[in-house]
């Protein structure tokens, strides 16, 4: 049987740079690299990526959990955590799901060995966090936070609910509806503080009515929009807790036979790709640096797991208005 050291013997080099070509291989100059992809092809070399764990004390395998896929946000941050952590050499187990469905999935997650957790689904005050520091594995949460503020990447999500507030404030909307999601979760509450700080600070009235934090499902912001359109004084803006909720939204005034932004005018957060499409061009708050959250999140969950690093990362993205097609002047 062909082993690492046959390859690092064929290839000109030593075993522990096959190790690393094997486990992390960016970290590897392209000639080495290729020298030793060829010896491995050459030779018909299988890893023995069980071995291998044994012997680093490591499984290559990291667990993401992450939000639903109907949403555009997940799908862009998981391409980019599992495009990243297989390039760096690491198998990603992914358990797409809801809020109501977290405890399952958190055993599930950590019911096999695994190198380090990155998740998005965690709730202000949840249980698992402690657990996950208790047993020693590196972890990380993109999107969300803990109310312990350790080891997150994040928007700056109350700046974010602010400024889409003030965008349709300085459009000339004084009826300006809020549409979110719940707020056990730090996204969509400190969105909402925010939104409610700017309606403060330029003294325009919130009446109850205009105001829902539903469960993000579709047919939730369904009813929230047909509510708020049964009103005597509708709103004549929307500031949308999420891209996703801004698209649901639209996609009801469509069916309803309003325009946007002519009858209604809606903005989002996220900047989601999907926003930036040309039949869509919705109007959004997102990173000034235009960073998937998820790149960041995996490359610091990688350098944890192999630094031995117990860090505590905290990333807080700026962010600014993205002014599209979905929100005018009045």
């Amino acid at each position: 049987m062909v082993s690492s050291k046959d390859v690092a013997k064929h290839a000109g080099v030593s075993q522990t740079t096959v190790s690393r070509v094997l486990n992390t291989p960016a970290s590897v100059k392209k000639n080495t690299l290729d020298k030793v992809m060829k010896a491995i092809n050459d030779l018909h070399y299988v890893p023995n990526g069980h071995a291998r764990s044994l012997v680093q004390n490591r499984t290559g395998t990291i667990a993401l959990i992450s939000g639903p896929l109907h949403n555009p946000f997940f799908v862009d941050t998981t391409s980019a955590i599992v495009n990243y952590a297989t390039k760096m050499g690491y198998r990603v187990n992914v358990q797409f799901v809801n809020d109501q469905k977290l405890p399952e999935a958190y055993a599930t997650a950590i019911e096999h060995k695994v190198d380090g957790v990155i998740l998005s689904c965690i709730l202000i005050d949840d249980p698992i966090f402690e657990k996950l520091k208790r047993m020693d594995i590196p972890f990380i949460t993109y999107n969300r936070k803990h109310k312990n503020n350790e080891c997150f990447v994040e928007i700056d999500n109350f700046e974010a609910g602010y400024l889409s507030a003030k965008h349709m404030i300085e459009k000339g909307h004084t009826a300006i509806a809020w549409v979110g999601g719940t707020l056990n979760v730090s996204t969509f509450n400190n969105r909402y503080l925010g939104f409610l700080q700017a309606m403060k600070d330029y003294k325009l009235s919130l009446p109850t009515q205009y105001i829902f934090n539903t469960d993000t499902s579709k047919q939730d912001i369904t009813r929230a929009f047909h509510e708020l359109m049964q009103l005597e004084q509708r709103p004549t803006a929307i500031c949308a807790g999420a891209d996703s909720l801004a698209l649901y939204l639209i996609d009801d005034a469509i069916r309803e036979k309003l325009s946007v932004p002519e009858d209604i005018s809606i903005i989002g957060i996220d900047n989601v790709d999907l926003s930036s499409y040309g039949l869509i061009q919705l109007t959004t708050v997102g990173s000034i640096s235009e960073q998937n959250l998820g790149f960041l999140a995996i490359q610091k969950l990688i350098e944890m797991i192999e630094n031995k690093k117990k860090s505590c990362i905290q990333i807080t993205e700026s962010v600014k208005v993205f002014d599209r097609t979905t929100t005018q002047k009045i």
